[in-house]
């Protein structure tokens, strides 16, 4: 009568599995197109136990402070949430006071404005999206906040990129990258119009966005020389972050709970072979 016990119980162990495989994954993403595939690029967070490069990630939010803020924006992104890639809280406060913001109606019912807080998300360069594509020749630039999970090859998560593809697999940054450090002079053949640039990696080779990056654009302030290479890897790796601020501690759980499947398999095995002891 024990029997078909036994049995279910290992088949909740896989299904359980199963569940946390799905859960290690995120949803699907559009993959970047046609053009020159990225190479893959040796990011600290690839890997099941990969993490974030706080200092990098540090470095990526000035270059998209003073670089990329002035036509794109990342309105899912808090000033607080930036405490999360190693600024400490008083720096936080900082940096969001460096911005204002209209807020109210106050006890009058007038609007009015005040320095920005922790609490509010990071400002966006023009007031709507309208706005913003009359500036850019008709077409806003696209909101930063998830741009490498829109731009995973195969929409595939780092973590299924991870277990699946541990090389020679893009993810979202890879794109990133490869993007900010494709730009130079079109092949023959290939018209540029004007207010275009060539990009070997962008669909088509003709992008609208003029190369934002250029040597020394932004001085670190832990010395790291500003190449346009450096500040591509580290503002890729501030985006990257930012499209998945809980890598870390999925895959943290993840582990745990492979481990909890381990030791759980192994007790119900030996609480088998305990009870068919007897049995001949």
């Amino acid at each position: 009568m024990m029997k078909p016990t036994i049995k279910t119980a290992f088949a909740a162990v896989l299904t359980a599995g199963a569940v946390v495989a799905l859960s290690l994954t995120s949803a699907p993403a559009h993959a970047a197109g046609a053009g020159h595939k990225p190479a893959a690029q040796d990011w600290s967070f690839k890997g099941l136990f990969g993490t974030y490069d706080r200092a990098s990630a540090q470095r990526g939010y000035k270059v998209y402070k003073e670089v990329c803020s002035a036509c794109h924006s990342m309105s899912l992104i808090k000033f607080r949430n930036l405490q999360d890639i190693g600024f400490s809280e008083a720096q936080v406060k900082a940096l969001a006071a460096e911005y204002e913001i209209q807020d109210g109606p106050n006890d009058d019912g007038d609007m009015f404005t005040r320095k920005r807080t922790p609490s509010d998300p990071l400002p966006a360069p023009f007031p709507n999206d309208k706005a913003a594509a009359a500036a850019n020749n008709g077409k806003a630039p696209p909101d930063l906040s998830l741009i490498t999970k829109a731009r995973a090859q195969g929409g595939d998560s780092i973590i299924k990129v991870s277990m699946k593809h541990p090389d020679g697999f893009t993810i979202g940054a890879d794109y990133v990258y490869a993007l900010l450090t494709g730009y130079g002079e079109a092949p023959a053949g290939v018209e540029v119009p004007d207010g275009g640039s060539y990009n070997k990696y962008f669909p088509g080779g003709v992008i609208a966005m003029a190369n934002p990056l250029a040597e020394d654009a932004v001085e670190y302030s832990d010395g790291t020389k500003a190449t346009v290479a450096q500040m591509a890897y580290d503002v890729s790796t501030f985006l990257a972050w930012a499209a998945e601020p809980e890598l870390e501690e999925r895959k943290r759980l993840g582990i745990k709970v492979m481990l909890f499947l381990l030791v759980l398999t192994g007790m119900l095995f030996a609480l088998k072979r305990k009870i068919w002891s007897d049995v001949h």
